[in-house]
């Protein structure tokens, strides 16, 4: 193993392959699935390395290290969008280990594959709503993973069933949840009316929920926000990557080649933010 690769320098794909192979030290193992997501890499060797960490924590026991290393192997096969990864992803929604179930649930929306749309539905609609939610440590499911996914998956498909799984997650006791769940309406419904609770959410006298609730809005493409965005009381780099969302992924599809009025009228709430 290169000395230097260990003490952190910049690694190869090679040395990234070699790390994730071998079975000795954890650490390089997690390092190497983040390495191979973040570059985007399609040596079908990473591919079939990453897919195999995943599968050894499913339907059997597995140690702490093994699940910390599968975790990042699920968010790497998301960013590198493999069809030969669904099968495990879709299983790994079912682990018990909370954290890798969440990290299935972010890549299946990164898929882009609607395939996934049944399973994410159905880990959803496991889910409590109770009260108790709002204090306790961790929720059942990682619903506002769940939700971003179905959202980005079911995006612009006005499908009436999907819209009633996620409209009772708009009374969520969770703020972020209840953001989460607005933000996939507005994707899959294509209907402003579903915004009011992220804009609602800006007020909030919790800094982390009006950051939430900014980037969600954001990622929602409803340009009709964005004086709302570049009002609210957050940092202006949050705000900034909001209102580049909605420049260049509008909910009403791709911006024009030549610029419109919207598209003016965002670039000077962005320079005013510099």
């Amino acid at each position: 193993m290169n000395d230097n690769a260990s003490a952190g320098q910049p690694i190869s794909e090679a040395e990234a392959l070699e790390r994730l192979e071998q079975r000795d030290d954890p650490s390089q193992r997690y390092y190497a699935a983040w390495w191979l997501g973040r570059m985007r890499c399609q040596n079908p060797k990473a591919i079939s390395l990453l897919i195999d960490a995943l599968g050894s924590v499913l339907g059997q026991p597995a140690s702490q290290d093994d699940l910390m290393v599968a975790r990042n192997a699920a968010r790497a096969l998301g960013k590198l969008q493999s069809p030969a990864a669904m099968a495990s992803l879709l299983q790994a929604l079912e682990h018990s280990d909370h954290d890798l179930r969440e990290a299935a649930a972010r890549s299946l929306g990164e898929s882009g594959d609607t395939k996934a749309l049944p399973a994410l539905l159905s880990t959803l609609n496991r889910s409590s709503i109770e009260p108790s939610a709002a204090t306790q440590a961790r929720l059942d499911q990682p619903c506002e993973a769940l939700l971003e996914a179905i959202g980005c998956l079911a995006k612009g498909s006005q499908d009436p069933s999907i819209c009633q799984a996620l409209q009772r997650f708009c009374e969520h006791p969770r703020p972020m949840v209840q953001s989460a769940a607005c933000r996939a309406l507005v994707l899959v419904s294509g209907d402003g009316q579903w915004a009011e609770g992220m804009l609602n959410l800006l007020n909030d006298p919790e800094p982390l929920i009006r950051r939430g609730a900014v980037l969600d809005l954001g990622a929602s493409g409803w340009r009709d926000a964005a004086e709302a965005i570049a009002g609210c009381a957050a940092e202006s780099n949050i705000k900034l990557l909001a209102l580049r969302q909605l420049l260049e992924q509008p909910l009403q599809g791709p911006a024009p080649s030549a610029l419109g009025e919207q598209e003016r009228h965002l670039l000077t709430l962005m320079d005013g933010l510099l």
